[in-house]
């Protein structure tokens, strides 16, 4: 069975069409993601990870896509995720509530790579 030409050529398009498109969409969150991010993250860290909200700012929260912040391990940001954070410096109070007991660990893995996707 011979294959026309240009059926070939518009099959081997498609295929490329969709290769290219799918290293963008890779890194691209899902939307169940930008879901947990916004309702566990944002209030905040913000929709960026810049920290810039009112909550942020108080508690002089670090920007997540700083080089400072993506140079930490997956499991220290894990931690930190599961564990939460207290700490008192120079009078002000920076604190987070754990979420081991709210989020899988699927949960907690998306919301690193969220964060690593904050790069600068």
């Amino acid at each position: 069975m011979r294959i026309p030409l240009h059926s070939a050529a518009l099959g081997l398009g498609a295929f490329l069409l969709l290769a290219a498109a799918a290293p963008a969409q890779a890194g691209a969150p899902d939307k169940k993601t930008e879901r947990l991010w916004k309702s566990k993250c944002a209030s905040c860290h913000g929709e960026d990870g810049k920290g810039d909200t009112e909550k942020g700012k108080e508690m002089k929260v670090g920007d997540l896509s700083s080089a400072d912040i993506q140079k930490k391990t997956d499991d220290a940001m894990k931690k930190v995720i599961n564990d939460g954070f207290k700490e008192e410096k120079g009078g002000v109070k920076k604190e987070m509530d754990p979420y081991k007991e709210e989020l899988k660990p699927e949960q907690v893995d998306a919301l690193v790579a969220f964060i690593r996707g904050l790069k600068k």
